[in-house]
């Protein structure tokens, strides 16, 4: 299926991995100079600004029962999850999180087995099994790599990528008519308002950036976060789409984590064996789900 795919593709898809691998380091050097709900915020509100151009122009192909759903996608698809991700990485490694992140398609079969009817073939279920398995190690897997302590905050992570696999079944479902920049534009569009009100309204960002070290630089690695690893990586992904298929899309979810890893490597984070060991099976679930669905 994913035979004759251009040299053009392949760019696109090792620079998509590269630009979402690298989120969770930059959220990690945000979070120096910034607290949880100020990440969240800038991370959207920028992402917004820039998308606005194409929101606009969009904005005429929407019809109303496209919007309760927009906003949905809005909320569920980036807004929630950039303020879920922020908190759990102030307890979490990046390279952990990178792993996390990598549960998205297994919990997209999930939900479309479970509110859309989705049939699916066995393999599916052995997977998904061997992917909890591997969440459940890491979940529970200290800092010292030992299996005994319950780490709370990888659950922000989850929840985060259940709402994005509700987001993948929104889309396929009720926004089929529209183009994935438009949905994209329109929904970054939609809370973007409301990520300025909490940024300027609800943190003590501008008073911070004026006065305390630090705040300037935290706050610039998270607006490459926002513009390059939001709004422009959603402009890859959409072109990418469009030059291959589904299948060869997928590739994205094996190098992300690779690279999320790479980037903790280099920033002293240390993986031990239980880390390696839970990495592996979220990495192998997936695998397994995504090849079975496919067939």
């Amino acid at each position: 299926m994913t035979q004759n795919i251009p040299l053009k593709a392949w760019g696109l898809l090792l620079t998509l991995s590269l630009i979402w691998g690298s989120s969770f380091i930059l959220i990690k050097k945000g979070l120096l100079g910034l607290d949880p709900m100020e990440v969240g915020a800038i991370r959207i509100l920028s992402a917004s600004l820039f998308m606005l151009p194409f929101g606009i122009r969009n904005f005429n192909k929407v019809r109303r029962e496209h919007i309760r759903y927009l906003i949905s996608v809005g909320f569920v698809g980036s807004f929630i999850p950039a303020f879920l991700f922020a908190i759990a990485q102030t307890r979490l490694e990046s390279s952990i999180t990178g792993v996390l992140n990598a549960l998205t398609p297994i919990f997209a079969i999930l939900i479309g087995l479970i509110f859309y009817g989705q049939k699916q073939r066995p393999q599916v279920f052995i997977g998904v099994l061997i992917g909890f398995i591997g969440t459940t190690i890491l979940v529970f897997a200290g800092s010292g790599g030992d299996v005994s302590n319950f780490n709370f905050y990888a659950l922000f992570v989850v929840a985060a990528t259940v709402m994005y696999a509700l987001n993948t079944n929104l889309i396929k479902y009720h926004l089929s008519g529209l183009n994935a920049l438009t949905i994209t534009s329109i929904s970054l569009t939609i809370v973007g308002p409301l990520a300025a009100i909490q940024l300027f309204g609800f943190t003590e960002f501008a008073h911070k950036l004026m006065n305390v070290e630090g705040t300037l630089l935290a706050t610039s690695f998270i607006l490459i976060l926002g513009i390059i690893g939001t709004a422009i990586a959603l402009l890859i992904f959409n072109r990418l789409v469009s030059l291959t298929d589904p299948v060869f899309t997928t590739s994205v979810t094996y190098i992300i984590p690779v690279v999320a890893i790479c980037w903790g490597l280099v920033d002293n984070e240390v993986l031990l064996l239980t880390h390696v060991v839970g990495i592996v099976g979220i990495l192998v679930g997936v695998y397994i789900t995504n090849t079975a669905r496919k067939k």
